[in-house]
């Protein structure tokens, strides 16, 4: 049982080295220097914004109520079929 603990503790300190290496390598790292600083990274943006929609027109110096609708022309309705007995 010795034997298996000390195998453990030693395996087990291989992924804890790998991740301490691993962690010092990006510390030491140097950044791109391939981007440059008017690049916006794909990302459009625009020069200003939009302007808003225009408002609907008040009606009249109280905001009456909006004009009737225009007539709608109905259309045909199909006749049903009756089935002669």
């Amino acid at each position: 049982m010795t034997w298996g603990l000390i195998w453990l503790m030693l395996a087990l300190k291989i992924p804890l080295a790998g991740l301490i290496y691993i962690v010092w390598w990006a510390i030491k790292q140097e950044p791109d220097e391939t981007s440059s600083r008017d690049d916006d990274g794909g990302i459009k943006r625009r020069p200003h914004p939009r302007k808003p929609f225009p408002r609907h027109p008040r009606r009249g110096p109280h905001g009456d109520p909006a004009p009737p609708s225009p007539p709608r022309v109905r259309s045909a309705r199909a006749r049903t079929r009756t089935v002669e007995r």
